[in-house]
């Protein structure tokens, strides 16, 4: 499936194809403060539909993960990064996702501050 993704003010867009089944929240240092349930996907599945040039990124600690956000509302949409096996990711901000009922998407917690 298809869905339609952006920041508050719509600077910072992008679809994402795939199959929504769960996402996870994470209580690291950055997570927490954000609040975002992310959904994982391969970073093929994510297409921007802004120029990259209209967001900023933010990395910490081993700067492995790049945190995309609006600089102008200050949302954070996704992120990029990748799996143990050095495939690209997109980490998706499911609550930026058109049309999803967030209730029925399960939630699995992480523990990031134990990393």
């Amino acid at each position: 499936m298809k869905y339609q993704g952006s920041c508050h003010c719509g600077q910072v867009a992008y679809e994402v194809d795939g199959q929504l089944d769960g996402a996870m929240a994470c209580n690291c240092s950055i997570c927490q403060r954000k609040g975002s349930l992310m959904w994982f996907v391969p970073r093929d599945q994510l297409t921007l539909l802004t120029p990259e040039s209209q967001m900023a990124t933010y990395t910490f600690n081993k700067h492995v993960i790049q945190h995309h956000f609006c600089p102008t509302c200050g949302i954070h949409p996704f992120g990029e990064g990748s799996d143990p096996k050095g495939n690209r990711m997109a980490a998706v901000n499911v609550r930026c996702l058109e049309g999803i009922d967030l209730e029925a998407v399960p939630v699995k917690h992480f523990d990031g501050r134990a990393l």
